[in-house]
């Protein structure tokens, strides 16, 4: 294994319907796609094995690394090659019409076009197509049809249309397409890759598949106040625009479901074993995409996503057991771990993991995220439905029943369960965020219960999880290790973000945990080999604190420090190198574009300018709201 075969992660875009994505180089190579779902089984997945895992490239002959842009504020993807004299073009997407605001129904085939295009001269274009099914874990075999070819391999199937002519070879893992054609200036040629042994017939032509592609971005994200609204973003809206963008692409359309990121196994860790699947919906990520989208005015994708949550966390209810922390994108439970033995993973990172096991964990975290989740949309005028407020009550009695029992952290450690500071306060917001409902927006439950163990759960806290001799709040009992994860407690309004605890542990934190202006989740042992890299949530999590802390000016500056590490499209992964500023872990991530809204939100408050929408939580002007009931904040 050369780990020069393998591309930087910060080298790719992503394009996608809202049922699945697809990982494009800047070489004009598909290395990562599953089809016909984002959890689906990978039919190009050589991010994970570069020479088995199966790849889609187009490029001008001899290869080269293009420059990438999106076109008109969507999720359709140009690579641009300049030659001598020419300059070659492949626009990239996955078909979408229809309204694709919160759930849908919109058309979403699981196909990609290619559209190639050259001006200035004419182009001589190489095409390699190399599907690997199944993780590259079956066999494949081509056939020629009428207008291209098609990949078989049991009971899967996969055609390549716009290829008059190709050479069929192989290589040491399998059967490949490869062609070389020229294109001229003024003229475009159009592939397709759709899954299914049906031919496209019934499709939409590439040129109006573009159109009504374009249509569907540009309209979810100009809709009436949604995210080009948000003024107070000022020079950092292109930003603001391309997260919306990302965060809307983990969102499965026809389910209500967000997932936590794309990909799977690629390492915090680099030839390390920290490899997880994220292609799921997290309970604790999708609340907070959820909340985030609530904040730019996308509000429709958090009413249904609380509705989804709701509806797969019935036979939890039913059963009077714990909530799973996650879900499977289509609701599914079991969620079992497996590794891919045959893929050497993302330059020879391994295990290759398809599952989570960490379905099974306990989590206090997850409760507060949900009643947050109902409290954002409550306060902006989404009434509590009977079933959603039957969902937040059982929610609050529960924790109630569970807050004291050890669980296994917002991090999702792999060893023994363990008091952690953070749940036990995200189990207090579960309780105080289920009596703001109570008291403004007519939520009916034991209130008195809940706010009885809402100060037990703080006045333990106060006792078990501060250090005062390190004057901080530690990552769990007894323990005098640092977590980032505690920045939170102002941002949920644990405590003011200016009590004299909340200071020490940010400054604790920044101390222990900051790196050139990046932070690390922890540094402890979590029972896994390897230190991982900063954690881009985290660092946004520290300037939002700094933020309501009136230090604007540090808060400004680490800002400004970790945007540069965006990719050239404007993507962010989970975490950064902080040595070599390379990217690590999933991509793009989720929550790593849910800080920067955020993070451009509190700055944009802290620094007094004019946020017409309600006080985020923590601000002054939601802490007094709750104090004395008498406004909701900006209305």
């Amino acid at each position: 294994m050369n780990i020069q075969d393998y591309k930087p992660i910060s080298d790719y875009g992503i394009i996608g319907n809202l049922k699945s994505v697809a990982l494009i180089a800047r070489d004009g190579a598909i290395d990562w796609c599953c089809l016909p779902r984002m959890d689906s089984p990978s039919v190009f997945g050589a991010l994970l094995d570069a020479r088995r895992g199966g790849f889609f490239r187009i490029g001008p002959a001899g290869g080269g690394r293009g420059n990438q842009e999106y076109v008109q504020e969507s999720n359709v993807l140009k690579t641009s090659f300049e030659l001598e004299g020419a300059v070659l073009t492949v626009t990239d997407f996955m078909p979408l019409d229809g309204d694709i605001n919160g759930r849908n129904d919109a058309y979403a085939p699981p196909e990609i076009h290619r559209l190639i295009e050259c001006r200035g001269g004419s182009v001589d274009v190489e095409l390699l197509w190399c599907p690997r099914f199944d993780y590259a874990g079956k066999s494949v075999a081509l056939e020629r049809i009428s207008g291209g070819w098609i990949a078989r391999s049991e009971e899967d199937a996969m055609r390549l249309e716009g290829l008059e002519s190709a050479e069929p070879g192989e290589d040491d893992h399998g059967p490949l397409i490869r062609a070389r054609f020229r294109i001229n200036p003024g003229e475009s040629k159009a592939i397709v890759v759709r899954w299914g042994a049906e031919d496209g017939k019934n499709g939409y032509e590439t040129a109006l598949a573009l159109k009504s592609t374009l249509e569907c971005w540009n309209g979810w994200l100009h809709q009436e106040g949604s995210v080009m609204k948000q003024v107070w973003a000022g020079d950092q809206i292109n930003m603001v625009i391309r997260s919306a963008l990302v965060i809307k692409l983990m969102c499965i359309g026809d389910q209500g479901s967000i997932a936590a990121a794309p990909t799977t196994s690629l390492p915090e860790v680099l030839g390390g074993v920290r490899n997880w699947d994220y292609r799921y919906a997290w309970i604790r990520d999708a609340a907070m995409t959820g909340q985030a989208l609530i904040s730019i005015g996308h509000e429709a994708e958090s009413v249904d996503l609380m509705r989804w949550f709701e509806e797969v966390s019935k036979t939890c209810k039913s059963c009077k057991r714990d909530l799973q922390i996650m879900y499977g994108l289509q609701g599914e439970l079991e969620l079992t771990e497996q590794q891919l033995e045959h893929l050497e993973g993302y330059k020879g990172s391994r295990p290759v993991n398809i599952g989570n096991e960490a379905y099974g964990q306990f989590q206090l975290e997850v409760y507060g995220e949900l009643v947050s989740t109902a409290y954002e949309l409550a306060r902006r005028g989404h009434p509590l439905t009977d079933d959603i407020s039957e969902f937040i009550t059982w929610i609050a009695d529960h924790v109630v029943e569970v807050w004291e029992r050890p669980d296994f952290g917002i991090w999702e450690f792999r060893g023994e369960a363990r008091h952690f500071v953070y749940s036990k306060a995200m189990a207090w917001v579960a309780l105080d965020k289920a009596l703001l409902l109570a008291k403004h927006y007519k939520l009916k439950g034991n209130v008195e219960l809940w706010d009885e163990t809402r100060t037990r759960i703080q006045e333990q806290v106060m006792e078990k999880g501060f250090d005062s001799e390190l004057n901080a709040f530690v990552q769990s009992y007894g323990s005098k290790d640092m977590d980032a994860a505690n920045l939170r407690l102002a941002l949920v309004e644990f405590l003011p973000a200016d009590d004299s605890k909340i200071q020490g542990t940010v400054n604790r934190i920044m101390k222990e945990l900051m790196s050139d202006c990046l932070i690390r989740r922890y540094i402890a042992d979590d029972g896994l080999p390897g230190e991982e890299g900063a954690f881009g949530l985290c660092t946004f999590w520290l300037v939002d604190v700094l933020a309501l802390s009136g230090r604007i000016e540090e808060a400004e500056k680490i800002f400004r420090n970790i945007v540069q590490y965006a990719n050239h499209l404007g993507l962010f992964s989970e975490q950064v190198d902080p040595k070599t500023g390379g990217f690590l872990g999933n991509f793009p991530q989720a929550f790593t574009h849910i800080g920067l809204i955020n993070s451009i939100l509190y700055l944009a408050y802290a620094k007094g300018l004019d946020v017409p929408v309600h006080d985020p939580i923590g601000t002054p002007g939601h802490r007094e709201f709750r104090n004395n009931g008498d406004t909701a904040g900006n209305q």
